[in-house]
């Protein structure tokens, strides 16, 4: 294991640059949300959540401290340059919330750094390459892995999002690389950081999840990451044909501009996973309330849209701000892997393997999650309530600061979060939250979490200056904790019933599981 600890100042700049980066306007045109539509995208604004129980983590450093103040001998090449820089790329072309592109970045580029740093490991090898090993005397200090780190970094940024080139050339000339040596080794930190991305491209570009856009046949104006599957919805933004299947919501902003959502990814079931070999051997139960199967179908249906209205007419402050955390992957999946790396006081290679590790858990459970979205096409709640109630009046949330009212027309009613852009079961957050402290808990040894994130007073996204009503805390005593407030969080932000959560719990535990035992062989060095 590397003895080299990174330092808290550098956890803290990154800690602090991806707060900075995600509550940026001007860096995020995502981080402000539109104005309500009958579907509830809610007029957002960002809030900074930061773990308020180690000292100094408050901090937000400036992420110009990035480049020539970077220490490659003592510092953390993942923490302190490449997702300071990588953060607002993605904040700028989709909302944190948006998981499977957020996903797609984030473990493509955690895989890239632990197959880059596999030849200075004892024993691993890389998912895509066997580069050799080399002598323990390289990495006394981490200017090697570091290297390797960032030539790596700088490859596989090329291949996600090319329109920002000459972004990823200038930081690596502000660290003092030439981002035109593309030479491949396995002999030297360059070469090594080459070979690998390289590796891990070739499989990962054309992986099934149209990343380069030519899937589907197309040879020409490629569309990445576009749909080639030939998903069709049931029923119409407009009508509903079919109560028991997803409807795509109507998005509508402040200036009364419109769009229809379309099924994010449905590709995503067809990609290539890593810790198993097929997603159909994995699975959720038949939704027998939503499709409405089975004895009293039409009861249970209505029982589990009654459960939604009743808790949204019953929102606490904590119930609300803790939806609003899991509703952005990067704030609870991310900072909090960060805070455990921290506390815990991983070495480098410590970090790049637990941060690969989580990542791959939630990508892997991802693609069966989306698998089964695809199969069961599953109606949302507004659909639902819509179908079931019309206008009648109901008691519910009536909106931002509004609290609950009685006469709110059933066909007005919105989620307190934003209804996303897939079919309802299983419930995507649930399952990577359940992975992803699955996959913790085994490779840390232990449930416990102790993570504590500060919601100050009035800092609510969707009800700014209102909610919450004092500074509260935020308390995930242990993971079990953290996996089952997530899922939960779903149901008090009105996008999920009860049954889409309960099945993500077994199905994240599971492919959790498997994850971990696949990092776990490869740095052993015993790859299945």
């Amino acid at each position: 294991m590397q003895s080299t600890r990174f330092s808290t100042s550098s956890s803290l700049l990154l800690l602090g640059a991806l707060a900075t980066a995600a509550c940026d306007p001007t860096l995020d045109p995502a981080a402000t949300r539109v104005a309500a539509s009958d579907e509830g995208v809610n007029d957002q604004e960002c809030t900074t959540l930061l773990p308020a129980n180690v000292p100094g983590l408050q901090a937000q450093l400036p992420t110009q401290t990035m480049g020539a103040d970077f220490d490659f001998d003592t510092g953390n090449a993942p923490i302190e340059i490449v997702i300071p820089a990588v953060l607002p790329v993605i904040a700028g072309s989709v909302a944190p919330g948006d998981a499977t592109i957020v996903l797609r970045f984030t473990t493509m580029l955690s895989n890239a750094w632990f197959d880059a740093t596999a030849p200075y490991h004892p024993t691993a090898v890389g998912v895509y390459s066997n580069l050799g090993r080399r002598p323990a005397s390289e990495s006394t200090t981490h200017a090697n892995m570091n290297i390797a780190i960032l030539y790596a970094s700088y490859r596989t940024l090329n291949s996600l999002a090319p329109q920002h080139a000459a972004d990823w050339d200038a930081l690596m000339v502000s660290l003092g690389l030439d981002p035109h040596d593309d030479h491949e080794s396995t002999t030297d930190p360059i070469g090594i950081g080459n070979a690998a991305a390289a590796a891990l491209l070739a499989v990962r570009e054309n992986d099934g999840f149209n990343q380069l856009g030519f899937e589907g046949g197309r040879e020409y104006n490629p569309i990445p990451y576009a749909d080639y599957t030939g998903y069709e919805p049931r029923n119409t933004r407009f009508e509903i044909k079919d109560e028991r299947r997803w409807q795509p919501a109507i998005v509508t902003s402040r200036y009364g501009i419109t769009r229809a959502q379309h099924f994010v990814t449905p590709q995503y079931a067809l990609t290539l996973p890593y810790s198993y070999d097929d997603p159909q051997d994995f699975g959720v139960p038949l939704p027998d309330k939503s499709l409405k199967k089975g004895s009293h179908a039409k009861k249970k249906y209505r029982a589990q849209a009654d459960e939604v209205l009743e808790v949204s007419a019953n929102l606490t402050d904590e119930q609300k701000v803790t939806a609003e955390l899991f509703e952005d992957k990067i704030r609870s999946l991310g900072f909090s892997a960060l805070f455990v790396s921290l506390s815990s006081g991983h070495s480098l290679l410590d970090f790049v393997h637990y941060d690969f590790l989580t990542n791959l858990a939630a990508f892997d459970v991802g693609i069966v999650v989306w698998q089964e979205k695809t199969q069961y096409d599953a109606v949302r709640p507004f659909t639902a309530i819509r179908h079931i109630y019309g206008d009648d009046e109901i008691t519910a949330w009536g909106g931002p600061g509004q609290g609950t009212v009685n006469d709110l027309p059933a066909n007005e009613w919105r989620s307190y979060l934003d209804v996303a852009d897939h079919p309802e079961y299983p419930s995507a957050s649930a399952a990577f939250c359940a992975a992803h402290a699955q996959a913790s808990r085994l490779f840390l040894g232990t449930d416990d979490l102790g993570w504590t994130v500060p919601i100050p007073a009035g800092s609510s996204i969707v009800e700014p200056a209102i909610t919450p009503a004092a500074d509260l805390n935020l308390h995930f005593p242990t993971f079990t904790d953290f996996a089952t407030r997530c899922g939960y969080s779903r149901l008090w932000g009105g996008v999920h019933f009860e049954d889409a959560i309960l099945a993500s719990f077994e199905l994240g535990d599971e492919i959790g599981a498997g994850a971990y035992e696949f990092v776990q062989a490869h740095i052993d060095g015993t790859p299945p």
